[in-house]
Parts: C-alpha cells; structure tokens; sequence
C-alpha cells in the first residue's frame, strides 16, 4: 500500500473499498466498464455508493464517482469525506472531489490508468492507494478483452 499523506486505518480502508469493488462487480455484470466509487462520512458511515454506468445509461458523464456522490444527495458540506474508488480518478472525478472539498480518497489501483490523484494530492486532497490485486486484475481483463469500450472510457 503507497501512503501519501495517510491518516486513515488501513484496515478500515479496506473494508470501504470492498463496497466499491461490489459496486465495479454490478457494473461488469450490467455489460459496463467496472468501476465502482463509495463515498463515506467522517465517521464512517456510507453516504452513497455507484459504478460506472456510462455504457448501460449512454450516458458519457456517469463514472463511478459521480454515481456515488449523485447517491449520497445533496450536502452543505462535503469536507471530511472520503471518496473511494476501484481505480485511479480521471480528471472529471478529480474535478468533482476538489470542486465539493472531498477531503480523501482512497484508491484501489492506478497501475491501469493513473488519474489525478497526484493532482489531488498536490491541492490538499489526502490520497490513499491500496494497489489492491483484485482492482489490478478486474481492469487488466476489461481492457484486454473491450480495448475499444475502454479507450472510449478514457477519452482516447
């Protein structure tokens, strides 16, 4: 697990990425790119939790992230927050926890695709990454076998 900047328990971690990985299972499953996002409280409580849904909703705005943050409703604040997702965010999720002061996220993987988290981390963001097998080997299989879907996802 790379720490950069790391006050959450790593265990704890953990057992929130397990909703976001189940959250990138349902996508798979849906025939989408599987990428699942949750988002937590300060205490730990789930506010809300989503997967990619580009693909089943065509709809090139739904990524994880923002499925889990629209499922968590609206906030007066989103400070103290920890955002947690299967794979690195893009530069729109990115966009969406500085914007709405996500204060952390946690990352399954950024081998596949390496977002902005560097980015975020840079801005105050806390940044979490697990290096988690089972994200690593979900995407890899995704991207083998749907290059074109993936390219699509990314924006190549």
């Amino acid at each position: 697990m790379e720490r950069i900047d790391q006050a959450v328990d790593p265990a704890r971690a953990r057992a929130w990425l397990a909703t976001a990985v189940e959250e990138a299972r349902a996508g798979l499953a849906e025939g989408g790119i599987p990428i699942g996002a949750a988002l937590y409280d300060a205490d730990g409580t789930l506010l809300g939790r989503g997967h990619n849904r580009r693909v089943q909703d065509g709809d090139p705005s739904m990524h994880a992230e923002t499925a889990a943050f629209r499922a968590a409703g609206r906030r007066r604040t989103y400070r103290g927050t920890t955002m947690v997702t299967t794979l690195s965010p893009c530069w729109y999720c990115s966009g969406l926890v500085r914007q709405f002061g996500i204060s952390r996220v946690v990352i399954g993987e950024a081998g596949t695709f390496h977002g902005g988290h560097n980015w975020l981390a840079g801005h105050g963001v806390e940044i979490v990454r697990l290096d988690d097998p089972e994200c690593a080997a979900m995407m890899r299989d995704f991207v083998e076998k749907n290059p074109a879907l993936w390219n699509e996802d990314i924006g190549e």
